[in-house]
């Protein structure tokens, strides 16, 4: 199950064209024209050493009636649909794009690091396969934020829904080419995760910061293929999102969880809702 939520993972006011230079805050209120109660929006980091919440955090979960994660990581059917989305399409495989040279590199990390043979994964998408290394590049046992916030909002009986169904999520990797994918993952076995685990240690320290601004400028400095692409991995998706979220907030007090990635910038949540006319402000946390 922790490989599902490391996958789910992997998977961070002016409205011109300028960067949007936000307040801190990882948690923000969101309230104004339909919305009779106030709704939350916490930027999370999907895998962590310590996922523990805040006060303020519980007392905003606390104050209202349903939780939605970027997808319902609740649903007991998610793993069999995943599945479902996790091959490349068309019958590609990693056997027939990769060299005999870098198949065997391949074989040998994967089967070090995920106890998993290249054969048995060899028409996945390689991107979730970079995604699955993230438990290993920890120095800890991983944690989620979002089994953090289901836990409190199943003690409080509410439902979790998602703002994206698990074939969405699944999709946007067959946005990215396959090849540029196996390159991304082939860089990671050349350099045995070194770079990753650098990456990691200033993802989070950049995150417990609760700067929007500094995760922005972290993600613009990518320079992967896949988690560097802003507008199949942030930016068409927040677009997609703010509707639900409008629509949820409208009709219940609604918690609302997804990467803190997805908060900040011109393309971020916080604006998208600011120019529908919303009202979003940082709560201390």
């Amino acid at each position: 199950m922790k490989r599902l939520f490391v996958f789910l993972g992997m998977l961070l006011t002016t409205f011109g064209t300028q960067a949007q230079h936000l307040e801190k805050g990882l948690l923000w209120k969101i309230s104004g024209k339909e919305i009779k109660q106030p709704s939350y929006l916490f930027g999370t980091v999907h895998i962590t050493c310590n996922a523990i919440i805040d006060e303020n955090v519980v007392s905003a979960l606390n104050a209202t009636r349903q939780l939605y994660l970027e997808v319902d990581m609740d649903d007991p059917a998610l793993p069999s649909k995943m599945m479902s989305g996790i091959l490349m399409k068309d019958g590609n495989k990693i056997s027939a794009m990769a060299s005999a040279e870098d198949y065997a590199l391949l074989d040998t990390f994967l089967t070090e690091k995920l106890s998993m043979p290249l054969a048995l994964a060899d028409r996945f998408k390689p991107a979730l396969l970079s995604m699955m290394l993230t438990n290993v590049v920890l120095d800890c046992q991983p944690q989620s934020y979002e089994q953090e916030l289901m836990q409190v909002a199943k003690a409080n009986n509410e439902e979790i829904y998602g703002l994206e169904s698990i074939a969405d999520q699944m999709a946007v990797f067959d946005e990215i080419p396959y090849d540029k994918q196996l390159e991304e993952l082939i860089k990671m076995a050349k350099g045995n995760l070194a770079k990753e685990k650098e990456d990691f240690i200033k993802l989070l320290e950049v995150y417990n910061s609760k700067d929007l601004n500094k995760i922005m400028k972290l993600v613009k400095e990518q320079d992967s293929e896949i988690t560097g692409n802003e507008d199949i991995m942030l930016n068409d998706r927040n677009k997609k999102w703010v509707p639900e979220i409008i629509a949820a907030a409208k009709n219940t007090p609604t918690f609302f969880a997804v990467g803190a990635a997805h908060l900040g910038g011109e393309n971020g949540v916080i604006v998208l809702l600011r120019k529908q006319g919303y009202t979003v402000e940082a709560v201390s946390n």
